[in-house]
Order: C-alpha cells, then sequence, then structure tokens
C-alpha cells in the first residue's frame, strides 16, 4: 500500500485565537527571545574584539569565520551547545562563551556535516569545564545521523587551572578520542584541519581522522615547547617540535601542508565532495519540499506563554509539515496524544505531541479530564507509534509540553507503572533517529516517556518559553514542607516566628526552583542542546530529517507500501 492517507490539517490564525490573544501571545515571546538574541550575539563575540583582532595579526581566521568559509554559500548553520557555560564564572573572573568551541550541523559542498571548531579568541580555544562533554554530544550527534566530521583545530590544550572538571572521569577529555575512534569504527568519514596551536589532548584530536591537514603556522604536540624548556632544557619551537615539517614530511602523523586558513577549508570542502551525495533526494522521490498552508511564524500567536493556557496541538502540527497534511495514526484511542504522519521537506516524518485543555475520559463517557498528560491510552498508542517508526526507518519527532503521568489510586490500578514502562523500553531500544523540543513545560516522568534527553534523541531542543522540572515551584514547595502542613496546604504552626521562617523557607524553595526551570540554565549544564526561537523550529526540524536520510544503507527505511502504519490503522479502525 503506497497510499499514505494524508489529510489537511488546521485553521487560518483569525480562526485559532482572537486578534489581541494573538497579539498578546507574540510580544511575550518576543520579550524572551530578545534575551535569546541578545545573549547569543554575546556568546559569539567570544572574548571580544581585542581579542579577535589578535587572531587576525597572526594572519588567521576566527572559528566563526572558518565555520562561514567551509559551508555551502548562501545557507545557513544550525549551531548546538551554544549556551554551555553560559553564566559560569572561572579563576580569575574569567568566562568560557560556548565552553571555547562551535559545534553546528553546516551544509558543506552539499552534505550535512558536524563540524567542530575550537573559538581561537575564547583563551587560545582551551578546553574549559564542559568542553570535553560539549565535544562528545556534537560527535555522538554526527555517529547517530553518520555524517562526516569536521574538525577545525586551534587549541592550546586544557584550560589547566580547572583541569579536575575536565581530564578525569567517565566524560573527561579522553573520551574524545574515544569518539573519534567509534566514528572511525562506523565509518564515518572525519577531516582534520589544524591551524595553529594543537597541544596535548588538543594534539591526539586529528589523528584518528582520515585527512589531516596543517597550515605553515600549524602544529601537533603532545607537549608544547615552554614545557619542553622547563623539562629538558631544550630551547625549540612548538613548530619545531610538531609543525608541518615534521609531520607532513616525517612522521606521517598529517597528510598535506598548505599555506593559509582559506587554502585549508577549500581542500576540506574538495575532501567532502570526493564523498557520496545525499540520499534525501532518493526518498524524496518527486516531490518536493513544500511550505505550510499557515506559516510557521504563526507559532508564536499561537503559543501561550502562560503553561496553564490551552492550545489546539493541530494547529501546531498545522505549521510545520509540508501543505500541512497529516495522517493521524489511532486517532480513536489515547485522545490525550497526537500521533502521526506528516512530511517535512518532502520526507516523511513521524510527530508525537501533547492535546492541551480538556479531553474525554474513556472510563466515564460525556466527561472530561485534563489534557498534557500521560494516561493508559495514550501511552500504549504512542508506544505503539514509536515502535512502528522504528520499524519502518521514520525518523520521529517528540513535541513535549507535558505535566506528567496520571497518579493516584485508579492510575495504580490500570497499571500505568507497566505501560510506562513499555514506553520507555520502546524509546530506549529504538534505533531510528527520535528529535525532542520541549516547547513549554516539560515535567517530571512525562519529560523521560516522551524521549527527553535521558533516553538519548538525537538532538533535543527547548524554546524560550520551556520549563523543564520535575515539578512546578509551589508544588514542590508544599511537597518539601508538607509534614509541616495541613490537609489543605496550610501552615499548622501557631506561633508566629516559626510560622514567618517556614512561610520564607516555602517563597525561596519556590523561587529557586522557578529559577532552575529557566531553559538557560538547561543549556548551561548541557541538559538540552540548544535554545532556538519559536518560528524557526520548521527550519531546525526540516534539517534534522533531511539529515536523517543523508546515508544509505546503516538503517532500514521501509517503502511505504509495507509500513506497519498501515498494520495499526486497521488493527484500530476495526475497534470502530
Amino acid at each position: 500500500m503506497a497510499f499514505v492517507p494524508l489529510t489537511p490539517i488546521g485553521d487560518p490564525l483569525t480562526k485559532v485565537v482572537d486578534a489581541t490573544v494573538a497579539r498578546d501571545h507574540t510580544e511575550a515571546l518576543a520579550a524572551l527571545e530578545a534575551t535569546l538574541a541578545s545573549r547569543r550575539k554575546e556568546v559569539e563575540a567570544g572574548w571580544g574584539p581585542s581579542y579577535v583582532e589578535r587572531v587576525h595579526k597572526k594572519g588567521k581566521l576566527t572559528a566563526r569565520e572558518r565555520l562561514e568559509l567551509v559551508k555551502d554559500p548562501g545557507t545557513r548553520t544550525f549551531e548546538v551547545g551554544t549556551f554551555v557555560n553560559y553564566g559560569d564564572v572561572f579563576p580569575g573572573d574569567q568566562r568560557s562563551p560556548g565552553a571555547g568551541v562551535v559545534t553546528a550541523f553546516a551544509l558543506v559542498s552539499g552534505r550535512w556535516c558536524m563540524v567542530i571548531a575550537n573559538d581561537n579568541t575564547v583563551a587560545s580555544g582551551a578546553w574549559w569545564p564542559r568542553t570535553p562533554e560539549k565535544i562528545q554530544r556534537a560527535q555522538t550527534m554526527a555517529l547517530r545521523l553518520r555524517l562526516p566530521t569536521i574538525y577545525l583545530v586551534d587549541c592550546s590544550g586544557l584550560f589547566l587551572p580547572e583541569q579536575a572538571r575536565s581530564f578525569p572521569g567517565a566524560t573527561g577529555a579522553g573520551h574524545i578520542f574515544k569518539m573519534n575512534s567509534l566514528l572511525s569504527a562506523h565509518g564515518v568519514p572525519q577531516i582534520a584541519g589544524v591551524f595553529g596551536d594543537c597541544i596535548a589532548g588538543g594534539g591526539y584530536m586529528p589523528i584518528i581522522s582520515d585527512r589531516v591537514y596543517m597550515t605553515e603556522q600549524a602544529y601537533m604536540v603532545i607537549a608544547g615547547a615552554a614545557l619542553i624548556k622547563g623539562a629538558k632544557s631544550q630551547k625549540m619551537t612548538s613548530l619545531d617540535i610538531g609543525g608541518p615539517e615534521v609531520h607532513v614530511h616525517r612522521s606521517g602523523c598529517a597528510d598535506v601542508r598548505v599555506p593559509d586558513d582559506e587554502t585549508l577549508l577549500a581542500c576540506v570542502r574538495r575532501e567532502i565532495e570526493r564523498l557520496p551525495s545525499s540520499g534525501a533526494p532518493f526518498y524524496r522521490g518527486d516531490l518536493a519540499p513544500i511550505d505550510p498552508r499557515f506559516p510557521a511564524r504563526e507559532l508564536s500567536a499561537i503559543l501561550p506563554r502562560d503553561h496553564r493556557e490551552a492550545y489546539d496541538a493541530h494547529q501546531v502540527l498545522a505549521r510545520l509539515v509540508d501543505q500541512s497534511l497529516f495522517w493521524e495514526v489511532m486517532p480513536e484511542v489515547g485522545e490525550e496524544m497526537i500521533c502521526g504522519i506528516g512530511r517535512i521537506g518532502g520526507l516523511y516524518a513521524g510527530f508525537v505531541i501533547n492535546r492541551q485543555g480538556l479531553v474525554g475520559d474513556p472510563e466515564r463517557p460525556g466527561s472530561h479530564r485534563p489534557g498534557a498528560i500521560l494516561y493508559r491510552g495514550g501511552i500504549a498508542k504512542i508506544s505503539a507509534f514509536s515502535r512502528a517508526c522504528n520499524d519502518d526507518g521514520i525518523p520521529l519527532v517528540w513535541l513535549q509540553d507535558i505535566s506528567g503521568f496520571d497518579i493516584g489510586a485508579e492510575a495504580e490500578a490500570h497499571g500505568l507503572l507497566s505501560y510506562g514502562s513499555s514506553l520507555i523500553y520502546t524509546n530506549s531500544t529504538n534505533t531510528t533517529p527520535m528529535f525532542t523540543v520541549l516547547l513549554r513545560k516539560a515535567s517530571g516522568a512525562g519529560y523521560y516517556a516522551m524521549s527527553g534527553l535521558p533516553y538519548d534523541p538525537v538532538v533535543q531542543l527547548s524554546t524560550s518559553l520551556s520549563r523543564l522540572s520535575v515539578m512546578e515551584g509551589r508544588t514542590l514547595a508544599i511537597a518539601a514542607y508538607n509534614t509541616k502542613l495541613d490537609d489543605d496546604f496550610r501552615v499548622m504552626t501557631t506561633d508566629p516566628e516559626e510560622r514567618a521562617k517556614i512561610e520564607a523557607g516555602m517563597r525561596e524553595t519556590e523561587q529557586r526552583i522557578e529559577r532552575d526551570m529557566d531553559p538557560f540554565v538547561a543549556a548551561r549544564q548541557l541538559d538540552t542542546d540548544e535554545i532556538i526561537e519559536v518560528d524557526a523550529l520548521r527550519d531546525w526540524l526540516k534539517t534534522l530529517v533531511e539529515m536523517s536520510y543523508q546515508a544509505t544503507g546503516y538503517r532500514r527505511v521501509k517503502n511505504p507500501r509495507i509500513w506497519s502504519m498501515h498494520d495499526l490503522r486497521e488493527l484500530v479502525g476495526g475497534l470502530r
């Protein structure tokens, strides 16, 4: 059965929200996204213009200038990990914008690649706390999608005052080299360009790559000249020890020497051009990417900032999928969840999203219960859908706006623990690429069950509206002080001093939890991969899905005639 029953969904914005409400939503989000834009510019500036000037005086380019030259002209990059370490202060009142490394998806010679570039305007590209984890996260994304990986190396080694936080441990700097090895073992092409400093761990990073280029200013050494002078009383430069003359012509640790940055980047583009082209056009067939009937920019008018306000989840999907066409799978069960298939950029993807507002209660016909919660029917539905996407090789997008699992005696009697475990098992063992978006709230075990970051989606995105937590601040404060409250959650003590102390403690707990739910906190500590503008969501998903189809032969991708989805449709349809 080749026919995929896509049908139109969505309505014009004027039918979805009142003009005043749309304006309020847009303005509230715009204020948050202005902060996002400002902070992104702050990170992109590195340590500022004086350090950019220092790089230029050496005849070199900055990391972001290199990224701009290596990518295809007129295309955009999709940076991940922008806000790692944002707001952290290190010894000497120093900061490490972006953890001193730029990691981004970039289109190079028509192929999507992962580019990892040391920011040479931040401590000469040193590795700070969380820098290794950020690099490894980018390598993991490349491995999962089999993307060619480009290292633009200009690294002075570990930021030594904080070595204890980046050298040892399971995800310490040395794990980068294991990821180099795993990428190689899985046949993922790796190309390294060495532009300057390449010391200690930075020296090891390029060696496993399939191609290694060095400029005339570049050197790769286990220990730099200063250390050798101190240890062995030998006077020599780092170029003498491990420059291109040594590693291209004597040691064989590098392949080609080139005069400058621009030439090296042109060589990298030429190497990528030699690789197989993308499989995406094959899977797209004769279809071209077609914009939704309702523009993605309208999402900012639909999504309320207040997580307690509801919206129509179908309207979100209608502004993401091509032509606003969607096949909703198993709509008859689990009304609180919407799942189905749509094209994005001409390629099929699965979508799961939480329905908001009130939904029907199958246990009590005619009555309603809150949406954005996982009940038995919805869990079973998305478990089956997730398994089918995995079996069919369809990339799967999880759009989270979830309050958690249903709780209480009835929920336990319905066996939600076992249903939830089935969903968690499914998402833990899937091999099809999965991508998670935290639209607004991502609460409790619901965040886990819908493929939150602990369950290893290839990429997890947040918006400025995202709130990631076990529970809301007020609820958590009540739970923390439960023994001091009566059944109506009022402070029991009659002692004024003790009452004031408890109330102050509850306020402080609530405020701290609310601060911790800020998406920048999650991004700072690598608990989400990137914060994006809501209006950019379709572009991100279109790119991620295309990357899922780029490499061929490493995973099963069924043609639509033999999709498991058709079986689900018949089986569930037969219940009516």
